[in-house]
C-alpha cells in the first residue's frame, strides 16, 4: 500500500551567516520526497533487478530509482568501512568496447572489492590505488595476487616492496590453454581431408577439464585424442600441469616443473616451450602461493569479474561510471 506523509519542514533564518536553512530529518532520504527506509528497500530490490524493472513495479521514474539506489549503496560502503589490507587481488575489467579498462582491487581475506578506478590498466592508473590507500596501509600488504601484467607488478613493487607477488593460477592456466589451442590449430593446418574431421569444432571440448564435460563431450574428447597423437600428448601435459599448485614445498614444485619441462623434449610443441619459458621467468610469482602461510582463494578475483559482467549485461551496459563503481564495490556486501 502506498502511503503519503504530509510534513511541514521548518525553515530557519540564521542571524550569524545571514542564510535561510532547512530543518534536517534523519529518516528522510537525500530526496525529500521519500523516506530513507523506502530508499533502502528500493536499493535491496535493485540488487536483483534492473532499474527499469524496479521503476515499473513502483511507478517511479528510472532516474529516481537510480538516485535512491545510489544512496543505499553509499550507506553500505559507509557501514562496511575501510579495513586494513593484508592480501589483495588485482585485475582489470573491460567497461566498454575499444580496450577501455578499469582496475579492480579486492580484499581477498574478506572477499570484497575495495577499489575501482583508474583510466586504463597502466602503471599510472595502478598508482592511483596506492595513493588512495595511503603509505601506511600500503606497508601492511604482505601478499598481492595478480596476472602477469608488468604495469601491476611494477607499481606494486614500488609502493609495497614488502609484499610477495603471486601470479593468479587462472591467468597462468589461460596462457597454457592458449598454447594448447595453438597446437590444435597447427594440427588442423597440417592435416587434410577426412583427418580434419576429428579436430574441427572441438576447441572447447579440448580446452575444458574432463570432469566438466558431459557424456557426449567426453566421447568426442576420447575420439579426438585417440585420432591425433600430438594433441593427446599436449592435452595430457596441460592436465598434469595443474598439479603444480598442490605441492607444499617449493623444492618439490621446482622438481615437478623441471620434469614437466623435460617431457617436452622431442615433442615438437613450440607453444608449450614458449609457455615453459614464461613460467621460468616468472617463477617467484608462481611459487609465492606455496610459500605463503595463509592460503587465499585464487578464484575470487575471476568470480568477481564474472559478477561484474552480469551487472553490465543486466543493464545492457552502464554509461555512468560512478554508478558502476558503486555497483562493483557493494556487490559482495551484506544487505542493510
Amino acid at each position: 500500500m502506498r502511503v503519503y506523509l504530509d510534513m511541514e519542514i521548518r525553515r530557519i533564518f540564521c542571524r550569524r551567516c545571514q542564510k535561510v536553512k532547512q530543518e534536517k530529518l534523519d529518516w528522510l532520504a537525500d530526496s525529500p520526497f521519500y523516506t530513507k527506509r523506502f530508499a533502502f528497500y528500493i536499493g535491496r530490490r535493485c540488487r536483483e533487478s534492473s532499474l527499469r524493472d524496479v521503476a515499473k513495479e513502483f511507478h517511479l521514474d528510472w532516474k529516481t530509482v537510480k538516485a535512491l539506489e545510489m544512496q543505499y549503496m553509499k550507506e553500505q560502503l559507509r557501514r562496511a568501512g575501510a579495513p586494513g589490507l593484508n592480501v589483495i587481488g588485482i585485475d582489470e575489467v573491460s567497461i566498454r568496447k575499444g580496450h577501455t579498462y578499469r582496475i579492480v582491487v579486492s580484499d581477498l581475506e574478506r572477499k570484497r572489492p575495495i577499489w575501482f578506478g583508474g583510466e586504463d590498466r597502466s602503471e599510472k592508473s595502478m598508482d592511483l590505488f596506492f595513493a588512495w590507500l595511503g603509505e601506511k596501509k600500503s606497508r601492511g600488504i604482505h601478499l598481492a595476487v595478480m596476472d602477469m601484467w608488468k604495469a601491476f607488478l611494477k607499481s606494486t613493487r614500488n609502493h609495497a616492496p614488502q609484499a610477495a607477488i603471486l601470479f593468479d593460477k587462472f591467468h597462468v592456466i589461460r596462457h597454457l590453454n592458449e598454447a594448447l589451442d595453438k597446437v590444435r590449430k597447427s594440427e588442423y593446418t597440417r592435416l587434410s581431408g577426412k583427418d580434419r574431421r576429428f579436430i574441427k569444432g572441438q576447441k572447447y571440448t579440448l580446452l575444458s577439464r574432463r570432469e566438466n564435460l558431459d557424456t557426449e563431450g567426453r566421447f568426442a574428447l576420447r575420439t579426438l585424442l585417440k585420432a591425433n597423437k600430438r594433441l593427446n600428448v599436449a592435452y595430457l601435459l596441460k592436465e598434469s600441469f595443474c598439479q603444480l599448485w598442490e605441492y607444499k614445498k617449493e623444492s618439490w614444485a621446482q622438481k615437478f616443473f623441471d620434469n614437466w619441462r623435460s617431457s617436452l623434449k622431442w615433442q615438437r610443441l613450440k607453444p608449450y616451450e614458449d609457455f615453459a619459458q614464461m613460467i621460468e621467468s616468472h617463477w617467484d610469482g608462481i611459487t609465492a602461493f606455496i610459500q605463503s602461510e595463509d592460503k587465499v582463494s585464487l578464484g575470487f578475483v575471476e568470480g568477481l569479474n564474472n559478477k561484474i559482467r552480469v551487472i553490465q549485461r543486466r543493464a545492457y551496459g552502464l554509461r555512468d561510471e560512478e554508478y558502476l563503481r558503486l555497483k562493483v564495490l557493494t556487490c559482495m556486501l551484506p544487505v542493510i
